[in-house]
């Protein structure tokens, strides 16, 4: 990590057919450090220690959650076509989010895409940074806060999406993420399915 800190960018939901696309982004300095103690990358802790550890990253830390919910995903998708472009436009915003709070030189990266697709969807003031995307960013305690915020958030808006239409919504894109699409279209009709899914999943064409 640089003596001044840096912006780690992470995303939660991109491999799950429900709920929405979160992207976070989240500025770590020395200053942070203690309090940060125990935070890792998002794939290996639970639900519960995300949401603990969130609780303390945004106490803690200048960052920025950008959350977009099926319907919103799906009507940018069909725009674009291109989730990797969706996804550099999510990071993009969501650097520039928190160099607002807190201007910096270095932003750490996934390696998810091309970075010169983050590049030039920066705006101005991104554009002065350095990007580093990494194999594995997640080692990295910028991008594992990030990550931990994106879960967090993921797995909060999933659950309340359920709450709304009182049916249960598992993570990811397997069996059971099939079974309770069947579920959710016999119940409330195939026309609905964008307002709690990603479409251009293969598992629209499996339940429809």
């Amino acid at each position: 990590m640089t003596d001044e800190g840096h912006i780690g960018v992470d995303e939660s939901g991109k491999g799950d057919y429900f709920g929405p696309l979160v992207i976070a982004a989240c500025f770590v300095g020395p200053e942070h450090l203690a309090e940060l103690e125990g935070v890792k990358d998002s794939k290996k802790v639970t639900d519960l220690q995300a949401k603990r550890f969130a609780a303390t990253i945004k106490r803690t830390c200048p960052h920025a959650i950008i959350s977009i919910g099926p319907t919103k995903y799906n009507e940018l998708y069909a725009k674009i076509g291109n989730l990797n472009r969706l996804l550099a436009w999510g990071h993009a915003r969501a650097i520039e989010n928190v160099l607002e709070l807190r201007p910096c030189e270095l932003v750490i990266s996934d390696q998810f895409a091309d970075p010169a697709g983050l590049k030039r969807q920066l705006f101005e003031k991104g554009r002065a940074v350095t990007l580093e995307s990494r194999v594995r960013a997640e080692a990295d305690i910028a991008v594992a806060a990030a990550s931990i915020l994106a879960r967090a958030e993921f797995v909060e808006r999933l659950r309340r999406i359920g709450l709304d239409f009182e049916t249960e919504l598992p993570k990811g894109a397997g069996p059971p993420v099939v079974a309770a699409a069947k579920r959710f279209v016999a119940r409330f009709g195939a026309a609905r399915l964008g307002e709690v899914a990603k479409l251009h999943f293969k598992t629209t064409q499996q339940v429809t």
